[in-house]
Formats: structure tokens, C-alpha cells, sequence
């Protein structure tokens, strides 16, 4: 495979959607389509096998979907973007879908020339979200926000547990977490239990609002 392309894996379960999706790819001479996935678990082996830089991923995958399919992925084979491309707008799917890692989440209605433009984006190490799927997620947050006890404002985090709040805050896992500050995985969950104990949260979606609210994140 040329180095200097971008490979690609679609994973999707209609055979017309996968066609045309290849047929729109295979015109950008930067991109290589190297496999096709009609279910999640599909989806799975074929990034262990080629190890693409990018993948589309649908929802709605049988035998495993895609948010499954996605966390598996990421916590396997982080190099690999994943690129949600569905026609799902709804907040439940957006929040799990950037909860399990998704480097960008675009809906099938947009054009083929922002599509070549979001994998490109996603391959050199950006996020891109659908304008209108932003607003679902601003939307969420603010709700979240609201949710917010003063006194989790005055919350002491070691400087340690706030590194890993930041981590958590950019979607990264365990492996990667550990693997950037050089310490265990076992230590990582450790620190997460302290510190959704002392913010008041259960999972890490929560955790992320946690640091988006109070300025951790940098953004």
C-alpha cells in the first residue's frame, strides 16, 4: 500500500451506501479504500488486519454496532481516526459515540466534498463535528451544567487527577491515559475512582462536562 495515502476502511451494512461511499473515495487521489465491514464485529477485524488511518463508522451495525465496535477499536488501535458517518442526530447516540473516542461525527446528508474534507481532517489529528450535532452537544452540556452542585465547585484534585481529567476530557482510554503519563493502567483506574468519587460523577461523560465546566480542559 502507498505510504503517502490515506487508508480507509467503511464500515456500513448497506451494500448500495458502502458502493457509493467507495465510489466518492476512490476519486480523491490521497485516499486508498482498503475494506469493507457490513457488521461491527467485521468492522473490528478488518482494522486489526489493515490498520487504516481512518474509519467510517455507522451506528447501526448488526452483530455488534458501531458504538461497541468503536470503543474495541480505540482501545486496541488508537492510531486508527474513527469517523462516525450516520444518519442519527440523536443526543443519545452523539454523546456515546464521543464518549467511546470518535474522532468526528458527520451526518449522511452532507456533500461529498465535506466528507474528503472530514477524513482529511480526522487523519492529521483534528475533530469534526456536524454543525447541527455541535448544537445537540452544547445543548447537553448546558443541561449538565445545570446539574452542577456548588459544591462540587470547591472539589481539591491532586495534580495527577486533574492531568487524568484532562486525558479523560480529549476521549482517551485507559491504555492511552497510562501509556502518556508512563504509569499503569491499574493506576489510572484508581485515580478515575478517586476522582468521580470526589466530583460526584459516575462515568466518564460526566467526568468530561466536569472539566469543560470548570476550565480543565483549555478550550
Amino acid at each position: 500500500m502507498p505510504v503517502n495515502k490515506i487508508t480507509i476502511i467503511i464500515a456500513d451494512d448497506h451494500p448500495l451506501i458502502r458502493e457509493g461511499i467507495r465510489k466518492i473515495l476512490e476519486l480523491e487521489p490521497g485516499f486508498q479504500v482498503v475494506a469493507e465491514a457490513e457488521n461491527g464485529q467485521d468492522a473490528i477485524t478488518m482494522c486489526r488486519r489493515y490498520l487504516p488511518a481512518v474509519i467510517l463508522m455507522d451506528i447501526n451495525l448488526p452483530v455488534l454496532n458501531g458504538i461497541e465496535a468503536t470503543k474495541t477499536i480505540r482501545e486496541e488501535l488508537p492510531q486508527t481516526k474513527i469517523l462516525a458517518l450516520t444518519i442519527h442526530d440523536d443526543e443519545e447516540y452523539i454523546i456515546e459515540l464521543l464518549r467511546a473516542g470518535v474522532s468526528g461525527y458527520i451526518l449522511k446528508d452532507i456533500r461529498a466534498e465535506e466528507l474528503v474534507k472530514a477524513i482529511y481532517q480526522v487523519a492529521q489529528g483534528y475533530q469534526v463535528i456536524h454543525p447541527g450535532v455541535a448544537q445537540k452537544v452544547i445543548g447537553y452540556i448546558q443541561k449538565k451544567d445545570s446539574a452542577i452542585t456548588s459544591s462540587q465547585n470547591a472539589v481539591s484534585l491532586t495534580e495527577r487527577e486533574r492531568e487524568i481529567l484532562i486525558h479523560v476530557s480529549l476521549g482517551k482510554s485507559n491504555r492511552e491515559i497510562a501509556r502518556d503519563l508512563y504509569i499503569s493502567d491499574k493506576t489510572v483506574k484508581n485515580h478515575l475512582t478517586n476522582i468521580f468519587r470526589k466530583i460526584g460523577v459516575g462515568d466518564r461523560t460526566q467526568a468530561a462536562l466536569y472539566a469543560l465546566k470548570h476550565g480543565l480542559t483549555g478550550v
